[in-house]
């Protein structure tokens, strides 16, 4: 595991000056912020800032400790409980934090971290997760989701968006240097802001992850019970399979719904630790994944288990999961829509196609590792800061870092 409560920083970490890290919010630790906390570990000497921070005590060891500078929102009613009812305040309040006395800006951001403001002589790197979904090729799903398609309450979200996407490609012109967590997210970034972006895919923690000795004839799901998850979907189709049996883990706001629609043979265990969560990656017979997610970690998690992949074939799984003739390579199978009949093909052919090699498996997801993302987004800062002149050298030595004697790695990724 690792080992969190340790600050150890990369070798020349002192050569960029002063560092500010901006991310969203700090309300859980979920996948942006596994990728805060390796940024954190490559600048653990950077002040650290965001929109509120609300992250539980015993979570913050993954941030070695650090408590963000955080905007005024932090103090408004409820917003530890509803931080996402004041979406509409928080372009203001990111704009506040004043980081003119840094040299690098690094901003980890899925809406609107990125919209920091920095001068022309500081470095700003910006890690984006997604572009806001809900504000541009997701808007409609999301208004659909929330009952917005019409109305009153329809039109004022309509118009909120439409600010959101003006404030999101005006502020897009003032980051460096775009780091997307994957292809696909980078294909957006283009559509969206115009921009080209380097690619480096999100760190997994294959070292937790690890295979287990014995599988069992059940299917594995595991998410938030959120619509675009698609978990009703999942339990549809295993309820036209009565045969086959799907474990289901997670909770959220649709959780009694699928449950009251969950047939004999569908388990729905409800939120589980990660130990749980392990144990039953490693028993299952597949991981079944239906979301199109921008980069999805947790089939990323199932390899490294050992466990292949069912994924619905657009998005991010097309990057992680190996579909291969080669039963040396594949990993996983695809299936072409999110449809009960489509998932219920794919299984089945999954079926007729014979063991999948669980060693493939865990080959493809070490292309993933914590120790390789460090290494690549401190190479890809150090290439865009070595130019520049900073406006605060650092008075602390270059530090022997973590990654001086660490093996390369497979999988390393350039420029998208």
């Amino acid at each position: 595991m690792n080992n969190w409560s340790t600050p150890t920083a990369l070798a020349g970490e002192g050569q960029f000056g002063r560092v500010a890290i901006v991310h969203d919010w700090l309300t859980t630790f979920a996948g942006s912020e596994r990728v805060l906390a390796e940024i954190t570990r490559i600048w653990p000497h950077s002040d650290l800032y965001s929109v509120v921070d609300f992250l539980p005590d015993e979570h913050r060891g993954v941030l070695l400790g650090k408590r963000a500078k955080t905007s005024f929102i932090q103090l408004l009613p409820r917003a530890r409980q509803s931080y996402r009812t004041y979406l509409p305040l928080m372009p203001l309040a990111v704009e506040q934090f004043d980081l003119s006395g840094y040299d690098l800006v690094i901003s980890s951001s899925h809406a609107v971290a990125k919209g920091v403001i920095t001068g022309p002589n500081q470095l700003h790197v910006s890690y984006v997760h997604s572009p806001i979904r809900y504000a541009w090729d997701l808007q409609h799903q999301y208004l659909q989701e929330g009952g917005l398609q019409s109305g009153l309450k329809g039109a004022l979200a309509r118009a909120l968006l439409h600010y959101i996407r003006i404030w999101d490609h005006r502020t897009a012109h003032g980051v460096d240097h775009f780091i997307a967590n994957s292809d696909y997210v980078a294909r957006r970034i283009r559509k969206v802001y115009g921009r080209a972006a380097t690619v480096i895919y999100p760190p997994v923690d294959v070292e937790r992850f690890t295979p287990g000795t014995a599988r069992e004839n059940f299917y594995l799901t595991a998410s938030r019970f959120v619509p675009y998850k698609k978990i009703s979907l999942v339990v549809e189709a295993f309820s036209l399979m009565p045969e086959r049996r799907l474990v289901v883990i997670g909770d959220g706001p649709d959780f009694a719904k699928v449950k009251a629609a969950a047939p004999p043979n569908v388990t729905l265990l409800g939120y589980q630790s990660n130990e749980v969560l392990i144990d039953f990656m490693q028993r299952a017979r597949a991981f079944v994944f239906a979301a199109e997610e921008d980069f999805g970690i947790v089939p990323v998690e199932a390899q490294a288990c050992g466990t292949p992949v069912i994924a619905y074939g657009r998005g991010g799984a097309l990057e992680t999961v190996i579909a291969s003739s080669d039963q040396s390579r594949r990993t996983g199978l695809f299936f072409a829509h999110q449809s009960t009949a489509s998932i219920v093909d794919v299984i089945e052919r999954f079926e007729a196609a014979g063991p999948f090699d669980g060693a493939a498996c865990r080959r493809n997801a070490l292309r993933f590792s914590p120790a390789r993302f460090r290494r690549e987004m401190f190479d890809a800062v150090r290439a865009l800061y070595e130019p520049r002149t900073p406006v605060h050298m650092s008075d602390n030595p270059p530090q022997a870092g973590m990654l001086a004697h660490e093996p390369a790695e497979e999988g390393l990724r350039g420029a998208s």
